[in-house]
């Protein structure tokens, strides 16, 4: 018999290469990168194997009270060759090639100011308050802005500063918070995504471990009778064995979105249990997509606890929902087809969203755009039997990614009115930056509405006042006062309201600005970009980086003292991949999740 030291370290040697095979195993090979080249890693990216007494094995160790009975399997057929995102490119001018590259180093310094400033004053926090210098958590304290970050200094080809932030990240411990409660979908697509989007790129294999223990983590807030995962999650209640049970009431985006960060975990690490889970969310949403009180959308609130969507009546694009219409043609885009019921799902989705919920505003120069406002569905007074929608115009920055959605979208189902409502819906948040006192889109406005948004629409002026005077509460007011109250509440022409002034250094413009370009080669959308980066930036910069604005209607200095972590993981990287060659990240290769993190896609 070997000696025990000896049978404790053969035994020990064969779990570290069969954790080193596991962890490596991809069912098929992603794309070819444009980033990271086979093989190519350099002496810093070791896998350290994991040990019994590893603390990062804490969440596998938890019993399961609910186990799954039968695990649903992970996609192994053949990807489907899918249509092309990205419009061929022609060869770009001397004198056009020096714009981009002045324009994509002006991003560049922008993002590395802030992070040395991140770095400096709050890291490892999970945000930097850029007017004060001190730091805030939001986000469990993990280093939302750190983890955030990763992707955004690789593509940049930041690579020193991305080891040394890789060397941070393997610290983080995830069985701890500063917080009570944590929010699964945040956690999800900020940390979870960020792991696996810097480790797709890279290839460093301590953020595999990374991804793979905060996929644990997670994964415990299914352990429910229904395996229906807990969105504001009590995780110290699971630590301690108690009991869960998914919520009666939740935000369709907190339950609906998980798919992308855990399929691509499971397809790396060939672990199907991820897929699984959220595999299960897919079959109810698809049962409940016409069943709702607009058959084909999904309402903003669900119940998860008893599978019942049928309660609430307000549905839109924007807030509260917008990941959850975003990840339908994105994981088609992921699995490379595999899964046909995400195909249905967004076409019965976009079908009712642009019937119900797109409009054309009116405008004094009848720019032909879209814009996607929000639904609320009343019953009629013959017992409800039937549903009435009735759109409110309503505006929102974060629904800008919606023509970054129809755009691709548009290009995977080869469907014209889709990259048609692309481009419009673009164009409608390139409208709403321009015509703004500081060049910057606030967080919600009203506008007046034509009576169609598929025909021309010409400027009224007694209309727009009449809706400025509906929207302040004074529709018996003469038209006269609706001048006093656009002055005094400083509406441009065309808007009339503005319930959120604020701007908090959002992506969703920028986004579509981006995939549309990719998807189209419209020349015009780098200049736009670049006067949407030159507005931020002159308004928003800091002594140490950028801030939120709490109102884009005041010429004076509204800074807010806040950073979230979304502007270096987000804004900026798509500022910057604008002005980049377009195969840096290619569409046909990576697909982003809702926090702009690239993950390979399959492909053929």
């Amino acid at each position: 018999m070997l000696p025990s030291r000896r049978r404790f370290l053969l035994a020990l040697g064969l779990t570290a290469l069969a954790l080193f095979l596991y962890t490596s195993h991809t069912q098929w090979r992603p794309a070819p990168g444009s980033l990271r080249r086979p093989g190519a890693h350099p002496s810093y990216m070791t896998f350290e194997p994991k040990v019994v007494d590893d603390p990062e094995y804490f969440w596998r160790r938890l019993p399961t009270r609910y186990p799954v009975k039968s695990m649903r399997p992970l996609p192994t057929q053949r990807p489907r060759a899918l249509p092309r995102v990205q419009a061929t490119f022609g060869k770009e001018t001397a004198q056009d090639r020096e714009t981009r590259l002045r324009r994509q180093a002006a991003v560049k310094e922008a993002f590395e100011r802030c992070w040395t400033s991140y770095k400096k004053y709050a890291s490892p926090a999970d945000e930097l308050t850029p007017v004060s210098g001190g730091s805030r958590n939001t986000f469990g304290g993990w280093g939302a802005t750190l983890v955030d970050s990763l992707d955004t200094l690789w593509i940049m080809g930041l690579h020193e500063e991305f080891r040394e932030a890789v060397d941070a990240a393997s610290k983080i411990d995830f069985t701890s918070s500063s917080l009570s409660e944590i929010n699964v979908f945040e956690t999800t697509i900020r940390y979870l995504g960020g792991f696996l989007a810097a480790y797709d790129l890279s290839g460093d294999q301590r953020l595999l471990r990374k991804a793979r223990e905060v996929g644990d983590m997670l994964y415990v807030a299914f352990d429910t009778p229904n395996r229906m995962p807990i969105t504001r999650w009590d995780f110290q209640n699971a630590m301690r064995g108690g009991d869960q049970v998914a919520p009666e009431w939740a935000l369709v985006a907190e339950v609906g979105s998980l798919c992308m960060e855990f399929t691509r975990l499971s397809l790396i690490t060939g672990d199907p249990k991820w897929f699984d889970a959220t595999e299960r969310i897919r079959e109810v949403f698809e049962a409940q997509q016409g069943t709702t009180k607009l058959p084909g959308m999904w309402p903003i609130s669900i119940n998860p606890r008893d599978k019942r969507f049928d309660y609430d009546t307000t549905f839109g694009l924007g807030a509260m929902a917008d990941s959850v219409f975003e990840y339908l043609p994105k994981m088609t885009a992921l699995v490379g087809g595999l899964i046909p019921s995400y195909e249905g799902m967004y076409t019965r989705a976009m079908d009712a969203a642009m019937e119900h919920t797109l409009f054309r505003p009116m405008t004094p120069d009848g720019a032909d755009i879209l814009l996607a406002g929000t639904v609320h569905v009343r019953e009629d007074k013959d017992g409800g039997r039937h549903h009435i929608p009735e759109l409110e115009h309503q505006g929102q920055h974060l629904v800008c990614f919606a023509g970054g959605l129809f755009a691709l979208g548009g290009r995977l189902t080869q469907n014209r009115a889709h990259l048609d409502a692309a481009r419009k819906l673009t164009d409608g948040c390139v409208w709403a930056y321009k015509n703004m006192p500081l060049g910057i889109m606030p967080e919600t406005f009203t506008t007046a509405a034509c009576a169609s948004k598929n025909s021309e629409c010409s400027w009224d002026e007694t209309a727009w006042r009449r809706g400025v005077l509906e929207r302040a509460g004074e529709t018996g007011a003469p038209l006269s006062r609706a001048d006093e109250i656009a002055s005094e509440r400083r509406l441009p022409r065309g808007f009339t309201s503005i319930p959120d002034a604020r701007y908090i250094l959002r992506p969703e413009a920028v986004e579509s600005v981006f995939v549309l370009y990719r998807a189209t080669g419209r020349a015009d959308l780098p200049d736009a970009a670049w006067a949407m980066f030159e507005a931020v930036q002159g308004h928003t910069r800091t002594g140490l980086a950028n801030s939120a604005l709490a109102d884009v209607t005041l010429t004076s200095d509204t800074k807010s003292d806040s950073m979230e972590s979304f502007w270096l993981g987000e804004t900026l990287k798509y500022f910057y991949l604008v002005f980049s060659e377009p195969g840096l990240v290619s569409l046909d290769e990576y697909v982003f999740n809702t926090e702009a993190h690239p993950f390979r896609r399959l492909v053929r």
